[in-house]
This record gives C-alpha cells, structure tokens and sequence, in this order.
C-alpha cells in the first residue's frame, strides 16, 4: 500500500522504539506513519533484556504475554559468570572466576516482584523487532512501512515535512505530518536538524557475531546466560563475551550465541573474518570449535547524550537521544521509556485536551534520565577491569605472568585465601550493573508536566540497587496488589491509558467524583482498597496520603500531583493542578 500524504505523527525509523510509539499513538487514536529504510527488521541480535518499567508498557499496549512467550525458563537465564575460559590445556583454563544472580533471579526475586507486577523478560532484538511489527502493522494498518528511507526532515511553521524515497522502485514524495518522531538510531534526523551528541565517542570498535555453535561438553552452569572471558591476553579487562540464544533451548542446549570482541577504533583486525573466528575458539579455549556465522555486525563503544531533545515539532527518542555501552541493559529499556513518555502527551495535545507547551516536559522529563543512564553504562564498563586488576591482570602482563596469577588465585594457602577474597569482592560488586533496580524502577521527573509537594525523596535516592516506591510527585506510581473495579489487580492496572487518573479511597470517593464532575476535564476517579492490608507492600501502607487525600496518575503511570489530606474545596484545588499540568487557562472548578 503506497505512503499516505499526510499524517499527525509521522515516525522515523523501524525499530523497538519506533514500532512501540506506532502501537502506543494508534491506541490512542492518532493518526500514524512509520517509515523505516531496511527492508525488514533487524536481522542482528543487538539489545535482549527488557526490565520491569518496559515490560509494564508492553503489558499497557497488549504486547507482554507474546514477549514472556518468547523469553527463556524463568531457572535459564538469571545468572552472570565471569571465567577464564571454556576450556584449555592450561591448569587456569575452563575455571569459573565467580558469578552473580541478575536480573532480578535468585535473592533478588522477592523484591523485584514487590516493584512491580511485570517480570523481567530476555528476547534478542532479532526476534523482538518482528514481534513488534506484527502488533504495529494489526493496530496501523496500511502505516508501517519498511523499504522507505527518510532523506530530509524540514520543521515548518505548523508541523513538518518528510522526505521519503521507496528503495525498491526510486519513486519519491514528501509527507505532511503535525508532528515526526525521530527514531533512526541517530543515522540521520539528529543531524539533519543539527543536534550535537555529548559525550566520549570512538572508545571501542565493538564486533558481535550471531552464530551457531554446540558448546554442551563445555557449559556447566544451565543459569548462566552472559559470560565474560578475563585472560592474560585482555589487557587489564574482559577479552571477550558471549550470550546465550536460544531460541527454544537454553542454558547449555543453547543453539545460538551471541560472541562479542572488543577491538580499538579503527583496528583492521577488526574488519577480517578468519581472525574474529580464530580469536572466538582462542578466547573460549575451544581450538577445533566448529561453528556457523549468521551474521557479523560492527558497533561503537561510546556514551552520548543529544543536547536537545526536540526541535520545533521533532521529538528525538531512543539512540538519537542518547547511545549507551551495553552494560546495565538500559539502552533498549530506556528508548522505549522515551515513547511512553513522549506519546499520550502527543495524544492530549492533538485532541486539544492539553496546551501545546505539555509537549516541552518531553525533554525536560527525559534529557536528564538520558544522561544519567549513559553516565551510569560508562561506569558499569569498569566492572570487569576490577575483577581482572583483583586477579592480578593488569594491561602490561605477559601472557606467562598472567598465568602465574591465575595459578596464584587457585593455589592453596593464604595467598591464595586472599586473592580469592579480592576476585569475590569484585565480582559481587558488579550488582550495580546486574542487580540496578533503583536505576530501573526509580527514576522520577524532578520538573515537567508534575507539581512538587515540597516533601523530600525516600532515602535511598541516592542507591543504585535500593528502590523505596513513593507516591511522591514525579515518581512512578507503586505496586501493590489491590481490590478496585472486580478482582485483585496491581494499581498499575487502573491507570487510565489516555487520561489522568485520581487514585482516592473507597470512604471518600464520591466527593472526589462530585469534583471532578465539576472542572469539566477527563480524570478518571477510582476508588481502591488494599487487597492483603497486612503487607509491608500494601496499598494501604504506600500511598503515602491519608483516606481524604488524591493521586493524580499521568497516562505513563508517574504521578502528576497529590494531596495529602482532604482539600476545603477538592474541586478547586484539582482544577488548579489540572490547569498548571495541561498547559490551559480555562481549567475551573
């Protein structure tokens, strides 16, 4: 089906963000396009885990139970190991360094469940992309279409115009639209409207092969799901890492891998096939290793941040706003966080429920988010120089040497007592890359479309692993299992998808309807009681107001605006957040 001429919100690029911001604006009722230049989805496996925030979005647009489909045994994947190899001749070779639970498995179980109704899930983006599209293509039929490549973005005084060319016949055409969303990866609309990254670039020529391999004789942990190869020959850090695949057997029956090397920038090593495969079977001390390459995909180590996040009616998501190193998993994650946040304010200011400065709070939401993650990936990378520096490897040490520590660290004695102690203080310390869930599930809007209470933060603010729920303005909405409209449900559940949603006790609901009757504005008022009252995680015990006090709930499930205890006039002091939220005057009670 050809391109339309027009459209309200014309998306650019067909990847996770830009297929979730289709489904997400087409439930909303806006109309969309999406172009992306490939001809298909992605064929590489890029980005796999996606935590618990992401998951809630995908469970909001009807896309998380195809993705837990998909996603290893719950016993499979929750589990990071360190090791000096796979095998080897040597008495260091095929040792287990050390490992961490992850992701929410093992200890963290419990509460990563207290966070959150969702679980984490693990699909390659190989196969999440595809999964994507089908649901994209069901909710915008006739919208999504690949094989179109974006060549020119121009603002105009009331929208913008988009350049598209079809890659198949050459044929060319410019699209109307009120609105584009950039995401392309940063390939082209950033540059296009002259937006700078911030930040180190060229740190690594990272190179991933997607292959197939039987590695059964070799596996002896079935949890393990990411490995990292520390040897003499890394320079101070990891040689290399590998990921399992699946995709429908994991752990040592794993089928498929992910390898990936690190290279410096510019390395023509790094360009020649023999060698990459010669480096895999050196790396995992597997010499004969017979193994079927997929695909070989090249990929910048860098952290950078856009210094703008919108320009003119061009919002930036995903990796045009901001590239992070692979470790801690927030890239993908964080993307589409961006479209959450970014498009049910598009819906409100397209169906004039809202002014349109709502559509500025996208960057002043979600710029500093970027930031922090990209900061926190750049530190997360130094993780395994720690682990090799407590092994005794440092950057200058001969491939003997190296050995002989390694020898050192599996010797008998107090020597080796103490060496140990150091590699397993180093490994445990990577629960901030692995066990993050305050960066996860904690972060909050500090300014944007929310209006502070003057109370402070919960106290581990601060903590990257330590996530306290609050109903403080600006932070996401708690879990917490309660009795609303029919059975148990998680409060995330009532969140309207369109419009703001009060949160108020059952004893004092109607004149909460009365007033939101009264300011001639959509709120949805529900009335909830907690579903276990005796729980250190019952509703009752976190919403943080008493019985006459309100939440107002945003569409992305962050709280906009609460009062404590029951306002003299609750219709007025509603209407005057409402009117400072919507960016609208004519808001009154």
């Amino acid at each position: 089906m050809s391109a339309p001429e027009s459209t309200e919100v014309v998306v650019i690029g067909g990847g996770p963000a830009g297929l979730t911001a289709a489904i997400e604006l087409a439930q909303l009722g806006v109309d969309v396009t999406v172009f992306e230049r490939r001809a298909t989805t992605s064929h590489l496996p890029r980005a796999h885990l996606l935590n618990q925030r992401t998951m809630e979005i995908f469970d909001a647009i009807g896309v998380a139970d195809d993705v837990y489909e998909m996603s290893p045994p719950e016993d499979r994947w929750h589990r990071v190991g360190w090791y000096t190899s796979l095998a080897g001749d040597r008495p260091g070779q095929g040792r287990e360094i050390g490992h961490i639970h992850a992701w929410g498995g093992g200890p963290d179980t419990d509460r990563y469940a207290a966070a959150s109704p969702n679980r984490y899930a693990n699909v390659p983006q190989m196969r999440l992309d595809p999964l994507l599209r089908r649901h994209a293509e069901r909710q915008c039929p006739g919208r999504i279409h690949y094989g179109h490549e974006v060549t020119d973005v121009r603002t105009t005084t009331d929208g913008v115009e988009v350049a598209v060319i079809e890659t198949e016949t050459g044929a060319t055409r410019t699209v109307q639209a009120r609105y584009a969303i950039g995401a392309d990866g940063g390939r082209l609309v950033s540059s296009l409207l002259g937006v700078e990254m911030q930040g180190p670039t060229q740190l690594l020529d990272m190179v991933s092969m997607h292959v197939t391999a039987d590695l059964t004789p070799w596996i002896r942990d079935d949890q393990v799901l990411l490995y990292y190869f520390i040897d003499p020959l890394g320079n101070g850090g990891f040689r290399g890492s590998m990921c399992a695949m699946g995709p429908d057997t994991w752990g040592s029956q794993s089928r498929e891998w992910a390898f990936h090397q690190a290279f410096p920038w510019g390395s023509k090593e790094a360009m020649d096939e023999t060698t990459l495969k010669d480096r895999f079977r050196d790396i995992i001390g597997i010499p004969d290793l017979e193994f079927d390459v997929h695909a070989i995909s090249h990929w910048e180590f860098e952290g950078v941040t856009a210094d703008r996040y919108r320009v003119g009616n061009v919002f930036l998501v995903g990796n045009a706003a901001h590239r992070h190193p692979p470790t801690g998993g927030l890239g993908l994650n964080t993307a589409v966080q961006d479209v959450d946040n970014l498009c049910w304010k598009l819906a409100q200011v397209l169906r004039e429920k809202a002014g349109a400065d709502l559509l500025n709070t996208y960057e002043s939401e979600r710029r500093p988010v970027g930031l922090f993650n990209v900061r926190h990936s750049l530190e997360n990378a130094g993780g395994h120089r720690k682990i090799a520096a407590a092994l005794g490897m440092t950057p200058e040490i001969s491939v003997e040497d190296g050995w002989k520590e390694i020898d050192t660290w599996l010797a008998p004695g107090p020597a080796g007592d103490k060496r140990r102690r150091l590699v397993a203080a180093a490994v445990a310390d990577n629960g901030d890359d692995y066990s993050q869930l305050n960066v996860e599930a904690g972060f909050a809007y500090d300014s944007g479309a929310v209006i502070p209470d003057g109370t402070e933060p919960p106290h581990t603010h601060t903590s990257l692993r330590d996530y306290t729920p609050t109903t403080r303005p600006g932070h996401h909405l708690p879990h917490a299992w309660v009795h609303g409209r029919g059975p148990r449900v998680s409060t995330l559940g009532l969140v309207h998808r369109a419009d703001y949603t009060l949160l108020v006790d059952p004893a004092h609901a109607q004149t909460w309807r009365t007033a939101a009757e009264k300011i001639g504005v959509p709120v949805d008022v529900v009335a909830i009681g907690s579903a276990d009252p005796a729980s250190d995680h019952s509703w009752g015990r976190l919403r943080d107001v008493d019985p006459g006090g309100a939440i107002l709930v945003r569409p992305d499930r962050h709280i906009a605006w609460r009062t404590t205890t029951m306002p003299a006039d609750p219709a007025a002091e509603l209407a005057v957040a409402l009117q400072s939220l919507l960016s609208r005057n004519e808001v009154h009670a």
